[in-house]
């Protein structure tokens, strides 16, 4: 099924469908440009039913991760702790990370996601970023009283539309008469754009400061220094292709996309998700759609 409607933030796209016994809902919207710099892509809300638990892997990259539980709380794995789950019932916040992150539900989750950028998170939630960096934290811990049940507000709408806007306005009043750090978005701005390929101390040298002044501030409001930031956004680029579908064959997408040569990618992607290359595309076809 597909349905389309016109909201403030443009077409919104409700798909649903059934994949090897499990049933899911995913709706998307384009943020409304009143977001820009803000939100990093679409917001998504997401029903999934299934007759047995379901475990992921959530992929690194460079931004931080917004999630309402609008039904069970997902069981979110931490690896510093030991593997212990925890579930946060009304949402959570996830920093920058270099790992992927687990989670599973146990036969149903439902929710809405908004992928932040650095920045966008920094101002929304008004904390350094490295506070954030590699770790989940609940959402009701970054917010004050008057946003702490939103989950439950959200869950009481009766549309998609009506929870993208009811999220939209609280982005926009979290983030209101705040401003991002002009050197930093300049600096994030130029390696986003140069898919993660930048000499980071030409970039520092173009902007004024030392390195280490560039990296303190790049913590501060990223939440991890530039140079893993651009390997991120490099390693980002590849997910986007390789969830595209089959297409050039892997030592091509290495020269492409800024590695040495093919070994340099299989390491990036063994850092980053534990898997090798061909195991990272065969992990589409386990999150797709909620991918």
């Amino acid at each position: 099924m597909n349905h389309r409607s016109q909201s403030a933030g443009g077409a919104l796209r409700v798909v649903s469908g059934e994949l090897g016994g499990v049933a899911w809902e995913v709706a998307r919207r384009a943020a409304s440009p009143a977001l820009s710099g803000l939100v990093a892509g679409s917001l998504q809300g997401y029903v999934e039913r299934a007759p047995h638990p379901v475990e992921r892997r959530e992929f690194s990259g460079p931004r931080a991760v917004l999630i309402f539980e609008l039904g069970p709380p997902l069981a979110v794995f931490d690896r510093a702790g030991g593997g212990a789950a925890t579930r946060f019932a009304r949402g959570f916040v996830g920093g920058l990370d270099d790992v992927f992150t687990a989670t599973r539900h146990e036969g149903f989750q439902e929710g809405v996601q908004v992928d932040l950028t650095p920045l966008g998170a920094r101002r929304v939630f008004g904390v350094p970023m490295s506070e954030l960096t590699r770790r989940v934290v609940p959402f009701d811990a970054l917010v004050g009283p008057r946003h702490r049940d939103l989950a439950e507000r959200l869950a009481a709408l009766p549309s998609w539309a009506a929870r993208f806007d009811m999220v939209e306005a609280f982005l926009l009043e979290r983030a209101g008469g705040t401003a991002p750090d002009a050197i930093i978005a300049h600096a994030v701005s130029a390696i986003t754009r140069a898919g993660g390929l930048v000499d980071v101390r030409a970039l520092c040298d173009h902007l004024g400061y030392s390195q280490r002044h560039v990296i303190a501030r790049f913590r501060d409001q990223v939440g991890v220094p530039p140079k893993l930031f651009a390997r991120l956004v490099r390693f980002d680029r590849l997910v986007r292709r390789v969830r595209g579908g089959p297409g050039a064959p892997w030592a091509d997408l290495a020269a492409e996309l800024g590695y040495c040569d093919q070994s340099h990618l299989a390491r990036d992607v063994r850092a980053f998700m534990d898997v090798t290359p061909s195991e990272l595309a065969d992990l589409f076809v386990a999150l797709d759609p909620l991918g």
